[in-house]
């Protein structure tokens, strides 16, 4: 069988790891010259930069032996601390009483209480919006002291234009306002779940572990072509039967395809299907947004700066989202002593002055935010910028219906399957994304009926740290 793979990032390259493993090889075409995806290393004077920042945690057994087979050395064990930053005031995370309430104060302490039981007697709306979900759960005054600052500058819109249907997916059980609700006494005593504290890491950043995969495929006969650009999804029949892609040198080629697994953007998929899917479906592609990733990455005099992993920036008067410390990430990724290396992290889409600023001032303004932060006040050795678009599919309200139609015309055709978070518009972590190739991979070779829209739709949160065992 001839397998194409659209995309070589996390879910596009497990599928060819996984397929090279069953002795059916397969071709992956990746439009970019590096492999990875947003999940890719990026190199600079010997410093390694994560985009984004990717921790290796799973529950699934199936990915973390994958992960383990393909980098069996330098997968190290990192430790996890991160704070949040609001109004210069930085609460670890997740909460701890003392830290909380030396924090909150004890005035607010009680505001968050009465909102806190308000939000209990009176529940806002229906819960299909994000405000209104946090808020029935939390209380009005946790929500906007933890949820809404840094919800809004990850998305660009208001929470109550964010589907309720990422806060299921991605809160859950286990939240910012769940550990706080502990510190102030809300919770009952050996309930509240807590967030993993550790987790693994290549050493040489997430890449480390793509570009392993890719290179195990190759050595069992399959391919990953780079700087490919697919042009068109040809369909003839109710089945995909092939692709066109133009390569770097500008030539199109036509490639058969008995199979095509696909993890670039499923908004761009509809759109190059060959014929056109009808009109309706166009519109419902059309109307699924992306929000872009712009990362100012710093090499800066000084080491030990600041000993968190990463620290989320909710302070309304700073447009970065993130900061995070590449050294506590892995001492490989920083090959100099007495240097640090930091990533800044904006939320951006097209149009916004941010997606459009030259290098220059995105490093300007990233200095100033960074001192503007307290985290620390630093000599610059060397900086650039990595423009990242179509980062994270935006949940917003009302795009079930577009998805769903969408969904629905691609599931139709025959040979053809999406997967990972690009390719079904789903905000998934790497493992759900590499779990969806790896259920693609048993449908095609196995005949399987796996629904991989299933994945990552239940309501258990795959960060919390395992509940200890009941003594006695």
């Amino acid at each position: 069988m001839n397998t194409l793979i659209l995309g070589a990032g996390p879910a596009g390259l497990a599928a060819g790891w996984e397929l090279a493993r069953r002795g059916r090889p397969a071709r992956v075409l990746e439009a970019a010259p590096q492999v990875g995806g947003l999940s890719r290393t990026v190199w600079r004077n010997g410093y390694g930069f994560d985009i984004g920042g990717h921790r290796f945690f799973t529950r699934v057994q199936r990915v973390q032996a994958l992960w383990d087979a393909v980098l069996p050395e330098d997968f190290l064990v990192r430790p996890r601390m991160s704070r949040i930053l609001y109004r210069g005031r930085y609460f670890s995370y997740p909460l701890d009483p003392v830290n909380a309430l030396r924090h909150l104060g004890p005035v607010e302490a009680a505001r968050c209480l009465t909102s806190f039981g308000a939000a209990q007697l009176r529940p806002r709306g229906d819960e299909r919006t994000f405000e209104e979900w946090v808020s029935n759960r939390f209380g009005d005054r946790l929500f906007d002291i933890f949820f809404r600052t840094y919800t809004e500058k990850v998305w660009g819109i208001p929470c109550d234009r964010i589907s309720a249907a990422w806060a299921a997916q991605r809160i859950k059980n286990l939240s910012l306002g769940g550990a706080v609700k502990s510190a102030l006494g809300l919770a009952p005593t050996g309930k509240v779940t807590s967030l993993i504290e550790e987790f693994h890491y290549p050493r040489r950043g997430p890449g480390q572990m793509y570009e392993a995969m890719a290179d195990a495929q190759v050595q069992a006969g399959g391919a990953v072509e780079l700087r490919q650009r697919v042009t068109s999804v040809q369909v003839a029949g109710g089945r995909v039967r092939g692709v066109r892609v133009v390569g770097a040198d500008g030539v199109a080629r036509d490639l058969p395809a008995d199979a095509v697994l696909s993890s670039i953007p499923l908004t761009v998929l509809v759109q190059i299907l060959d014929p056109p899917p009808p009109p309706e479906v166009l519109e419902a592609a059309r109307a699924l947004r992306f929000r872009h990733l712009l990362t100012i990455n710093l090499v800066v005099e000084g080491e030990g700066l600041f000993p968190d992993t990463w620290v989320y920036v909710h302070s309304p008067e700073l447009k970065v989202g993130r900061v995070q410390n590449f050294g506590n990430w892995s001492p490989g990724l920083v090959p100099e002593p007495g240097r640090s290396s930091l990533g800044l992290e904006y939320f951006t889409e097209d149009g916004d002055p941010l997606w459009t600023a030259t290098d220059r001032e995105l490093i300007a303004l990233g200095l100033r935010e960074l001192r503007a932060t307290g985290l620390c006040d630093v000599e610059l050795v060397n900086a650039f910028v990595v423009r990242a678009p179509r980062a994270y599919p935006i949940y917003e309200l009302g795009h079930e219906a577009p998805l769903e139609l969408v969904r629905r015309h691609v599931q139709q055709l025959g040979g053809l399957q999406v997967m990972g978070r690009y390719g079904m518009f789903k905000y998934n972590n790497a493992d759900h994304s590499i779990l969806t190739a790896l259920l693609a991979v048993d449908n095609l070779v196995d005949g399987a009926g796996h629904d991989l829209w299933a994945v990552n739709a239940d309501e258990t949160y795959l960060e919390e740290a395992p509940a200890p065992a009941p003594s006695g």
